[in-house]
């Protein structure tokens, strides 16, 4: 990671794209430096990676097999170095052939969630999960007192971060990140599924040892 990064200067990387063109390599470089400007001080890897994935969708799909191989060899952001917390990897739960991973990291501040979403991303079995759904809390103390900041995100299956929040919320679960991911395995689930993530998460937080008692 660059020396200074986050607050004096933007991480280095290397885009390594034989298929793109001069003028979309030039504006892909020019976006993320505008990300890391407007975010002074933060981590943006992750903003990163999402602006990518979000070009990559815009761009005229490949009909050649050998070149959309090449073009996930060449944007593989695992290759990019990320600070992150510890991330403790739960047990996977099967249902129908649709599977549940739960993954928690201990957490002090929005840019350490950050970093834990972009390190789960690097992993291609976890980016390619049909939903990343996650959760935080996060205590803050300040001369007038305590707060908690957290968020949720559904990632595509509706209502599934608020109950994982709420779940964090009933836990009084304080500087955690949760995540679940999903792997949808062709048969409806129902409710069920919601049985499943909020196992995930309980359990993740559990192995993790951030429970609290």
């Amino acid at each position: 990671m660059t020396d200074g990064y986050p607050s004096e200067s933007p991480p280095k990387y290397e885009l390594s794209a034989p298929w793109m063109d001069r003028k979309l390599k030039e504006n892909l470089h020019c976006l993320l430096d505008e990300i890391y400007l407007d975010n002074l001080g933060q981590t943006v890897i992750f903003l990163w990676v999402e602006k990518i994935r979000e070009i990559l969708q815009t761009i005229k799909p490949v009909e050649s097999v050998k070149e959309k191989t090449l073009i996930e060899e060449t944007l593989d952001v695992s290759q990019i170095e990320i600070k992150c917390p510890d991330i403790t990897h739960g047990e996977v739960i099967i249902d129908r052939k649709s599977s549940f991973q739960g993954h928690a990291a201990e957490v002090y501040s929005i840019e350490d969630v950050h970093a834990v979403l972009a390190k789960l991303n690097q992993n291609k079995k976890i980016q390619n999960a049909t939903h990343n759904m996650y959760a935080y809390r996060i205590e803050k103390k300040t001369d007038k007192g305590t707060t908690v900041l957290q968020d949720c995100s559904d990632d595509g299956e509706a209502h599934a971060g608020g109950r994982m929040l709420h779940l964090l919320q009933i836990l009084d679960q304080k500087n955690t990140v949760v995540v679940v991911s999903r792997w949808y395995g062709g048969i409806q689930l129902g409710p069920d599924r919601f049985r499943h993530i909020n196992n995930a998460t309980r359990q993740v937080i559990q192995q993790a040892g951030l429970l609290k008692k």
